[in-house]
């Protein structure tokens, strides 16, 4: 648990730091969009599936979208719904597919793009913001490029910590 916990803080920090240095504005977005948070909780459902503690992993998948909406969003309880549901999609994706490289890069690639057409309907839908097909596409593109490298990153890290360290021990 202490290695889950340890991941998501720095993937939590990494996405604030990153979103300082790289422009993000209306027109103006970086090629490299950082969704680190939402990336590590995607790759580490395979410490709590080895386990078979898919409701620890629900539970802090809504805590960390609940601390997510606190620190980096306007929309309280957003991506704490929206992160309890790709949660839950990554569970039902990984049960189908199992665990590997390719298909844990398909999964985040799946779930990056989700996560980025579900909040764009809520932008367009809550009109908080001009929003085009255009400028959602470019976002996806250029989220997908940064994410999916972290996403791999963080799958070889998982699978070089030994077995004892990865497994989630909530008592």
């Amino acid at each position: 648990m202490i290695v889950s916990i340890i991941l998501i803080v720095i993937s939590f920090c990494l996405d604030g730091i990153l979103t300082n240095f790289l422009p993000y504005e209306v027109g103006n977005l970086s090629l490299f969009t950082p969704l680190t948070t939402l990336v590590c909780l995607l790759v580490l459902y395979n410490l709590f599936h080895d386990n078979h503690k898919d409701r620890q992993y629900l539970i802090m998948s809504v805590i960390v979208g609940f601390l997510y909406d606190l620190f980096y969003t306007n929309l309280l309880f957003f991506n704490c719904l929206l992160f309890l549901l790709l949660a839950y999609l990554n569970i039902i994706f990984y049960k189908q597919f199992g665990d590997g490289y390719i298909k844990i890069l398909v999964n985040v690639l799946v779930m990056i793009i989700l996560y980025e057409l579900l909040t764009a309907i809520c932008i367009i839908s809550l009109n908080l913001v001009p929003m085009s097909i255009e400028r959602i596409l470019y976002k996806i593109g250029h989220s997908l490029i940064f994410n999916l490298i972290y996403a791999e990153v963080l799958y070889i890290i998982l699978k070089l910590i030994p077995k004892k360290y990865r497994k989630v021990r909530l008592n």
